[in-house]
């Protein structure tokens, strides 16, 4: 056997993505992957979604305080600038059947005359999580 040639192998240097598999491999797209793949669209299809409701209940409270707030400023330019006792008593000044809530359903938080100074009245919500004062709060 003196004609055998030994097969001589070529060393190289191998990156990650170019063994098996390539660029799915490095993403662990194998049986696993594309139902991570689902899950994460899903989870962050999920977090749009709530956040985008939580702005439309901001945008729907704010119209409604802009609403409430021409109610109240009627009802304070037919009374000489006087206080109403609650938001019940503008109800004639508005188009609201009844005592107007947030999008949420919390009544509105209403204050005559205000604590803050060069404001007739404050009129804001609590928001979602429907605490008094709390950083949620929609003015």
């Amino acid at each position: 056997m003196a004609g055998s040639k030994r097969f001589v192998r070529e060393r190289r240097i191998w990156f990650p993505w170019e063994r098996r598999g390539g660029y799915r491999s490095l993403l662990l797209l194998g049986r696993l992957g594309p139902g991570l793949v689902v899950l994460g669209v899903l989870g962050f299809i999920g977090i749009l979604g709530v956040r985008e409701q939580r702005s439309a209940g901001v945008r729907q409270t704010r119209a409604t305080l802009i609403g409430v707030r021409r109610a109240v400023d009627a009802y304070r330019a037919d009374n000489d600038g006087g206080c109403p006792s609650g938001l019940e008593k503008v109800s004639g000044y508005s188009h609201f059947k009844e005592t107007p809530t947030d999008a949420w359903g919390h009544a509105l938080r209403f204050v005559c005359p205000a604590r803050r100074e060069g404001d007739a009245y404050q009129l804001s919500s609590d928001g979602p999580d429907g605490e008094p004062g709390g950083l949620d709060r929609v003015e």
